[in-house]
């Protein structure tokens, strides 16, 4: 007999405002509780540790102050040690990690303290082509050597798939695809004064507006997004450019706005938390990544009728139909993609037609919140086997 509940941990290297935090926050809310209690292990210093703090009474958190997303030998074994005495301690059944630091301790921990099932979810890979050769290899490595030790391996989409397949990271039948979702309600239902809400933006109420939500990080490259803006503001009067998200980058962002005389052009917003709203002022959608797993806000995006002009990466290319719903043009090619921003906002019925493709092709896909929590429950129900006493 299986015990009366099932022991699962979910493992996240940080709690940052990203779409592989944010889904396993909501995961360890919804999971049925009537089968599974759910356990939510976590690196410390994050901007989202204050909803971890509200769980308490319905999911056990567990914070981990020395999980930390850089290499530290000293750190990284007393996080696996602790991760190791938490596994025995609670019983855990099913270990569940998100992200590469996480997904490599976390999986090495459960290993050790003999955890029944082993699951990782890649929400795209820890290594990429702009990385030093060797430690690209270096990250291969580790991914490679503990997908043995992995039961499932569970990618946001089927690019990340072959990735992993082409490195050799495990074996074909050991992944499964389950998309990354987004509530949407949260962006059907939205109720937003356009003009008062482009006011308390600083944006001016009859300027087109062309958006990107992503943290200021290599991986965005966001100083695209501005090298862009300035090729488009010299071919077309009244748009203004916003750019959600902060990060390491701002210094540089500001430098770049600065000297590209883009002061009034383009707004760094920082974080914010009403993202569904700021979607609808947005005439079109930008994202400028150079890599991907699968980013939550294209489907937001998608979802609230927008046209999404993104590069052609990993899942990115399972998202948008080019030409169809959006475009897709290859990372840092900044020219093709200020083209596509002033083919749309020269053409605003070809951008109205494609955010309404857009927001029907994605409201008919699997990338619903719920639909995904459902699948990992299945997925779970897949290994109850391995659990019997």
């Amino acid at each position: 007999m299986t015990k009366e509940k099932i022991n699962v941990a979910h493992i996240v290297t940080k709690l940052e405002l990203g779409g592989a935090q944010q889904n396993t926050l909501y995961t360890v809310q919804h999971l049925n509780k009537d089968k599974y209690k759910p356990m939510l292990i976590y690196g410390t210093g994050g901007m989202l540790d204050h909803i971890a703090n509200t769980l308490h009474q319905e999911v056990k958190t567990c914070p981990i102050p020395q999980l930390i997303r850089r290499i530290n030998p000293i750190k990284d074994w007393k996080a696996f040690k602790e991760l190791k005495r938490l596994f025995k301690e609670e019983k855990v059944d099913i270990v569940h990690t998100h992200s590469s630091k996480a997904g490599i301790l976390g999986r090495w921990a459960a290993y050790f303290a003999r955890v029944p099932v082993i699951i990782h979810t890649f929400h795209g890979f820890g290594f990429h082509d702009y990385q030093n050769f060797f430690v690209k290899r270096f990250f291969i490595f580790l991914e490679w050597i503990t997908a043995k030790i992995t039961d499932k391996l569970v990618a946001v989409s089927e690019e990340n798939v072959k990735k992993g397949l082409h490195y050799k990271i495990g074996k074909k039948e050991q992944y499964t695809v389950i998309h990354s979702g987004i509530k949407f309600e949260a962006f059907l239902d939205v109720n937003v004064d356009i003009e008062e809400k482009k006011k308390e933006l600083g944006i001016d109420i009859n300027s087109h507006v062309v958006g990107m939500i992503a943290c200021f990080k290599p991986q965005k490259a966001p100083l695209d997004f501005v090298k862009m803006a300035e090729i488009v503001t010299c071919e077309v009067p009244g748009v203004q450019f916003l750019l959600v998200g902060d990060g390491v980058l701002r210094p540089k962002l500001e430098g770049l706005i600065k000297e590209k005389s883009l002061k009034n052009k383009v707004i760094l917003a920082g974080w914010r938390n009403d993202v569904p709203q700021i979607m609808r002022i947005f005439d079109i959608f930008v994202l400028t990544s150079l890599w991907e797993g699968l980013p939550r806000v294209i489907p937001e995006a998608l979802i609230s009728g927008k046209p999404v002009i993104a590069t052609a990466v990993d899942g990115n290319k399972e998202i948008i139909k080019d030409g169809e719903s959006g475009y897709l043009v290859s990372p840092k090619d900044v020219k093709s993609m200020a083209e596509k921003v002033i083919f749309l906002l020269r053409n605003k019925e070809k951008a109205i037609q494609i955010g309404e493709k857009g927001k029907e092709l994605i409201n008919n896909s699997s990338f619903n919140i719920d639909v995904m929590v459902k699948k990992q429950e299945k997925l779970y129900e897949s290994y109850e086997y391995k659990l019997k006493r």
